[in-house]
């Protein structure tokens, strides 16, 4: 079931937003067949860094573990790929190559073939062959430096942007758009997406409102940063918070009047030396009622006011669970696949595979019976 149904995709098991990319095309029913080298699967028994059976971006895949030191296993892999309509790989340039399965001669074996290739740094470039994480990615593109407080550090926004953000969503949209062009074409064809590209594109907003004199380098003084009262969060009597969000005049004028605001100091809302003073006034005022208490007040209203949940709270919440934003797979609090399709609607995830059923998998993707008890004789399986 989904919109991707019929297409196929080989992932290499890696690390971030590679397996996230492979997790959101199969929750849009694309078949997904995460090949794991041995070595990374002996490595991950010896120091585990995850638990395969709760990592959410492995579900609904299938798993083939090969031996990518073995010609059988490094032809197996090839044969798969040949069949696939998508590849997915999050290793630095040159680790697929030197494995033989690097995009020339996969292309070569299979001309339609679209062939994602997922990195911090990107395919070419000073730091091309450079380690790095989410929060380097981040940091050489202006985004790191503009989350956080006035006075304090750079804030880590978890790994939402780079990873996630910058580079999960933007391979997928790279993918399909190549999988369209490939439907006219019949031509398939490199993928290069780096999270330092895309966490830049993300911030497309942010360099407008710097364009316009808009955006000051300062943290916290501005529209979007915590900057503005009317834009920010507040800690409520019970010591929990409350997101305050009502940036448009006529949202701003009822969050006034819901809290009883007739501090003519409000009126101006836009005038920015003002902005300090009247944060310490709101939160002065928000402090006074219990987080729960604020949001029955405003509840229905267009005051733009949410609760910050944590998340145990956020898939209790009503609109969350009318909406099923998230759901239980295996026994796993996680959220659903989005979005929501009126024709081609998407089924719930299975729970991450296991390697055992690798026979039925390689049965399914046209390896004969032989040629499977022939890989496991090689040691290739």
């Amino acid at each position: 079931m989904g919109p991707l149904a019929g297409i196929k995709v080989v992932e290499f098991a890696a690390l971030g937003p590679a397996p996230m990319g492979a997790m959101l095309l199969a929750d849009l029913g694309a078949e997904v067949v995460r090949i794991e080298r041995k070595v990374d699967r002996e490595r991950r028994n010896v120091a585990p860094i995850f638990d395969p059976r709760l990592d959410i971006l492995n579900r609904g895949k299938r798993v083939v573990v090969l031996d990518l030191k073995k010609s059988a296993g490094v032809n197996a892999a090839a044969r798969m790929i040949a069949r696939a309509d998508v590849l997915v790989e999050g290793f630095r340039p040159g680790v697929m190559e030197r494995l033989g399965l690097g995009p020339e001669i996969c292309l070569k074996n299979n001309p339609r073939l679209i062939y994602g290739r997922m990195t911090g740094w990107g395919q070419i470039g000073p730091l091309a062959h450079a380690a790095g994480h989410d929060i380097n990615y981040l940091s050489l593109t202006g985004a790191l430096h503009a989350i956080g407080g006035g006075e304090g550090k750079p804030v880590v926004p978890l790994n939402l942007v780079a990873d996630c953000g910058g580079g999960a969503m933007l391979l997928v949209v790279g993918l399909l758009a190549a999988v369209v062009e490939a439907r006219n074409s019949g031509r398939g064809q490199v993928v290069d997406a780096a999270m330092t590209d895309g966490t830049a594109l993300l911030m497309s907003m942010i360099y407008t409102l710097k364009a316009m004199g808009q955006w000051k380098q300062s943290r916290a003084s501005n529209l979007l940063d915590g900057g503005a009262h009317f834009y920010d969060t507040y800690q409520c009597r019970d010591g929990k918070w409350l997101a305050v969000g009502a940036i448009e005049p006529q949202f701003y004028a009822l969050l006034l009047e819901k809290l009883g605001i007739t501090d003519p100091a409000f009126d101006d809302q836009w005038r920015r030396e003002q902005w300090p003073f009247l944060k310490e006034k709101l939160a002065s005022l928000l402090a006074r009622r219990t987080r729960d208490e604020w949001c029955e007040l405003f509840e229905g209203s267009d005051a733009c006011i949410a609760p910050v949940l944590d998340m145990d709270e956020a898939p209790k919440h009503p609109h969350n669970e009318f909406r099923q934003t998230f759901i239980n797979v295996g026994g796993i609090v996680q959220p659903a696949p989005a979005p929501r399709f009126s024709r081609t609607s998407t089924s719930l995830p299975t729970p991450p595979s296991r390697a055992g059923d690798v026979a039925a998998v390689l049965k399914d993707w046209d390896f004969t019976e032989e040629e499977i008890i022939d890989l496991r004789q090689a040691g290739a399986l």
